[in-house]
């Protein structure tokens, strides 16, 4: 029996790997294709529990790890506005990295993961790790519409708009009740929809990071609608209420282009010219944004870099020396 338990929790894991390791498929297309409201979730349940022994097998060693719950400050959203729960705050999970030789209080960093209908997985330990190393306490929250922790959450994402407000959440959360965060040492990074993230994080509470990275950052929806399928318009049509061309006036208070003018705190974008998912013109426009508002930040635009929409999150040389440039520039602002 002891062996047949063992070699049931060994297929586990490794079915676990496997599926992290499918993560590294473009984010957004995976995201809208698992788009169903009516589905149970029980399997990506499944695959979360998984994933989150995963982490201890690889940064056990650096790291203490825990999730904990916390309230939102937006309210959930329910079909009836009787029913029991309508306006109550929704309960989102957030995971705690923080290095075990801490000493004192340490510099912050908010992560937040990307794609649509996302989740964290620990495809980013090596990055985690590196940020763990240079003695930052990690926070990521698993903001509404993430997958792995049941259809609640998953049901109430709400694009560009309330889930923002959770990752802020997560922030004034870990400053408050973590006695090892340095409440004045606070920076937050992600990429893709986490890059989006982001952006609308210190765009609305600029006073509340000291330092920022965007990482081939969602930039402009009503740009990104143009040259993206007729799924994918009509997915997003469920996700904010409409088209861009029926809601425009939504579609751009939801994209950061649209806030550039409102930037103060320290910025470093990435991106690269063969980006698959979020191509290069719309962090352009980003950019050209930001430089006709006067606005001091830096970035870094590659040419057809390895990897493509992940190039700075794989394991090549190029993409050590990109992620190297972003600790530099976050360490500047938070040590």
């Amino acid at each position: 029996m002891k062996r047949l338990i063992t070699a049931s929790l060994t297929t586990v894991l490794a079915c676990g790997v496997a599926l992290a390791q499918s993560t590294d498929a473009p984010a957004t297309a995976r995201g809208l294709a698992r788009h169903d409201t009516s589905m149970d979730r029980s399997l990506e349940d499944v695959e979360r529990h998984v994933d989150d022994a995963l982490w201890y097998f690889k940064l056990g060693d650096v790291a203490n790890i825990q999730m904990y719950r916390i309230a939102s400050s937006k309210p959930r959203r329910e079909a009836s506005k009787t029913s029991a729960n309508a306006g109550n705050p929704l309960v989102i999970p957030v995971y705690v990295f923080s290095p075990k030789n801490i000493k004192g209080k340490a510099p912050l960093l908010v992560f937040a993961h990307g794609g649509v209908h996302g989740r964290l997985t620990s495809t980013y330990a090596h990055i985690f790790r590196e940020a763990l190393d240079r003695g930052y306490v990690i926070v990521s929250p698993e903001y509404r519409g993430s997958i792995g922790h049941g259809s609640d959450i998953y049901n109430q994402i709400d694009y560009g708009a309330a889930e923002v407000d959770d990752v802020h959440d997560a922030r004034n959360w870990a400053v408050e009740m973590l006695p090892f965060v340095d409440a004045n040492r606070v920076g937050i990074f992600g990429w893709s929809h986490g890059g989006f993230h982001t952006l609308m994080n210190i765009f609305n509470w600029p006073n509340d990071y000291k330092v920022a990275y965007a990482g081939v950052p969602v930039s402009d929806l009503v740009q990104r609608m143009g040259y993206s399928s007729e799924g994918y318009r009509r997915t997003f049509s469920e996700f904010i209420g409409g088209s861009a061309q029926e809601n425009l006036d939504e579609y751009r208070r939801r994209s950061p282009v649209y806030h550039a003018h409102k930037l103060q705190t320290p910025l470093l974008i990435h991106t690269t010219t063969n980006d698959e998912d979020v191509r290069v013109i719309e962090v352009e426009h980003l950019i050209n944004a930001l430089k006709a508002a006067g606005k001091k930040f830096e970035y870094k635009i590659y040419e057809n870099a390895p990897g493509a929409h992940i190039f700075n999150r794989i394991d090549t040389k190029l993409a050590r020396d990109s992620r190297r440039e972003m600790w530099d520039f976050l360490g500047r602002h938070l040590q």
